[in-house]
């Protein structure tokens, strides 16, 4: 009876931890989604602080059953919906929600929803880094019934800073509005980028000054949640700087080289490795039993590759 106690106790540890694992916090989601927003900032004129700060208090950070289940991340319902939907309990009995194939599907269609509906147009009066009126405008159209819902938004903004997209975004808009050149179309053959394939069969390019990772997706035709899955980047990378290496696909899980190990002979981190070797980030982190992939390793420690 004892032995049975212990290991019930045990298996509700496990389930707990798995479960506090699958939990996905707030600045994972922002790490995930942050470009995904700026890019819908860029081509709809939506704050990407209003809608990464609405992901995340719709979706619970993508960890509601809707958010999973039907990759809904802004709890669009199903007015006007010819596709999937899903059944859910919400301000009313077994309300009906759009699903999704995929969950940028869910941020492209927060916008389509934004844009078409007539009692939102006040919205895109408003000044693209203003997220205070754009929060207390989506309260002033409806989007939600809660009477706290700007200032809910606007916490989240000003405690993760997702304000600081908004002026990367907003500089991005600016150069697409800005007037072309005559011979624009002479100056963006020359600004197009060699591909080049590294030792480790991975096709990657090379930043060039003023380079920014909305400019590389569109001439790729790659989604920007693509470019920040291949390449690992820090959570905090917003910028490009000239002669960054930009992965076009997928990192390979060992190196095709014959070393198996790296001797250190300067200060670096696992994430540094992992953009010279072309490596998944995540397996250098496994093989070499690490838990920060920033933590600087020092010289005459070795890295194992394999």
């Amino acid at each position: 009876m004892k032995l049975f106690f212990v290991i019930s106790i045990f298996v509700l540890n496990v389930n707990f931890l798995i479960f506090a694992e699958d939990k996905i916090s707030k600045d994972a989601y922002v790490s995930t989604w942050k470009q995904v927003a700026i890019r819908q900032m860029i081509e709809n004129k939506i704050p990407a602080s209003i809608t990464l700060a609405q992901g995340i208090l719709e979706s619970g950070c993508g960890n509601s059953d809707l958010a999973k289940k039907g990759n809904n991340h802004f709890g669009i319902k199903c007015s006007n919906w010819v596709g999937e939907k899903m059944y859910i309990n919400d301000d009313s009995a077994n309300e009906c929600f759009r699903v999704y194939a995929n969950s940028e599907e869910s941020y492209n269609d927060h916008s389509v929803f934004l844009k078409s509906k007539p009692r939102y147009s006040k919205l895109f009066t408003l000044e693209e880094t203003d997220y205070k009126s754009w929060a207390n405008e989506l309260k002033n159209a409806g989007y939600a019934t809660n009477p706290k819902y700007p200032t809910l938004l606007i916490e989240i903004i000003e405690a993760l800073k997702l304000n600081e997209l908004d002026i990367v975004g907003s500089s991005e808009i600016k150069k697409v509005i800005e007037p072309k050149p005559i011979n624009n179309e002479l100056i963006s053959l020359a600004n197009k980028h060699s591909v080049l394939v590294h030792i480790n069969n991975v096709k990657y390019i090379v930043a060039k000054k003023g380079d920014t990772f909305y400019r590389i997706s569109k001439e790729f035709n790659l989604g920007l949640w693509q470019l920040y899955r291949y390449n690992d980047f820090d959570s905090k990378k917003d910028v490009l700087v000239e002669g960054d290496v930009i992965y076009l696909q997928p990192k390979r899980r060992f190196t095709k080289e014959k070393e198996e190990l790296i001797n250190v002979k300067s200060p670096i981190s696992l994430r540094q490795v992992s953009q010279q070797k072309a490596i998944k980030l995540e397996k250098l982190i496994r093989i070499n039993h690490s838990s920060n992939p920033d933590e600087i390793i020092a010289k005459g420690e070795v890295i194992h590759l394999k």
